[in-house]
């Protein structure tokens, strides 16, 4: 296992970051367990959870996912100093807060709930699920989908030192260590990082946004920013909700699977380009005797910048799997047949 400072902390983390979000609807307290226990096993040493977990996001599942967690750290508690666990704050969901935004009282709000549930005294990393403002991510990366003026940028910037304070005074309690962001822009960290300068507050040390082999648009602009600034950067879904395994070609719907469970924004990833790049990963990972999981992660984890890959799991033999293929070095061949695949299909959803 290799190990990466996270950011500008006294924290390191492993390469893998073990995801949770199906914990709580797919996956049982048993199920998270046995996946905890062998993810420590295997020298990982961060996990990565939310308040609005398990997903797909609902009343009913909302706290559930941090509430197996906790369970664990309960009849674990020698083991927490081993792991570092990162949360997320969620706003404008109607069942969390009345569907208020992020501010820095709901952040004190959050951290509360979130300790109780997780039966912890402190959360290592917490960020901020998404940003209030708009922003380009969950397929509205195209031009024009989104009016940057709607707001001022007084408004926002008053809105996050708000955050920045609220999340300045849970780290002066003790109740978090450090802060990081989720779905967020070059704009959202600089703003950030200029804010913690100016008035003494707590620097982000990390950001966590969707990248995968359908999804490159954080490189390398947003990338250079993290490694220029020394924010880590996380990949979330690196195989693209399960695109990227073959589960889903030619319209497959596995029973049980992500897809067959709804989304509140769409399955907006399922597109002719994007079936047609997942086919040519399959084919390219049959051709190096990997399963095209592995194909896909072990392409993310050799992207320079990278700190550590966010992966889950609905069965253990999934996570034994995709664990696994960070033991692979992808040679200069696999990579140039890759490369060909991304410039044909550069954005395919």
């Amino acid at each position: 296992m290799k190990f990466s400072p996270l950011g500008r902390s006294d924290l390191t983390v492993s390469n893998i970051c073990l995801g949770s979000m199906t914990w709580g609807l797919q996956n049982t307290q048993e199920d998270a367990n046995q996946q905890i226990e062998y993810a420590l096993n295997q020298q990982i040493n961060f996990i990565d959870t939310a308040e609005m977990y398990a997903i797909p996001p609902s009343p009913d599942t909302y706290g559930k996912t941090e509430s197996i967690i906790g369970n664990w750290l309960s009849n674990n508690q020698n083991k927490r100093k081993d792991i570092v666990l990162a949360s997320k704050i969620a706003g404008g969901l109607p069942w969390i807060r009345g569907g208020s935004s992020i501010t820095g009282k709901n952040v004190e709000l959050a951290v509360d709930a979130s300790l109780q549930r997780l039966q912890t005294d402190y959360i290592d990393l917490f960020q901020l699920h998404w940003p209030n403002r708009e922003f380009p991510h969950f397929g509205k990366h195209w031009p024009n989908q989104i009016n940057f003026s709607q707001t001022t940028t007084e408004q926002e910037t008053e809105n996050m030192l708000d955050i920045l304070q609220g999340l300045a005074r849970c780290i002066s309690a003790g109740k978090i260590r450090y802060c990081g962001l989720s779905d967020d822009t070059p704009w959202g960290i600089n703003t950030y990082l200029k804010l913690s300068e100016q008035h003494n507050l707590p620097r982000i040390v990390s950001i966590q946004n969707e990248f995968n082999l359908l999804q490159t648009k954080d490189s390398p602009y947003l990338i250079e920013n993290c490694i220029r600034e020394d924010i880590a950067y996380l990949p979330w879904s690196p195989l693209a909700t399960g695109l990227l395994t073959g589960k889903y070609i030619n319209n497959a719907r596995p029973e049980g699977s992500r897809w067959t469970l709804g989304n509140a924004r769409g399955l907006f990833r399922d597109t002719e380009n994007a079936q047609n790049a997942a086919a040519a990963y399959i084919e390219i990972a049959k051709n190096y005797s990997i399963t095209p999981a592995q194909l896909a992660l072990a392409w993310c984890k050799q992207v320079y910048g990278v700190t550590s890959t966010i992966i889950g799991a609905t069965s253990l033999e999934q996570l034994k799997e995709n664990v696994d293929a960070f033991a692979i070095d992808l040679n200069e061949e696999a990579l140039g047949e890759i490369n060909r695949v991304l410039k044909a299909y550069p954005a395919p959803f």
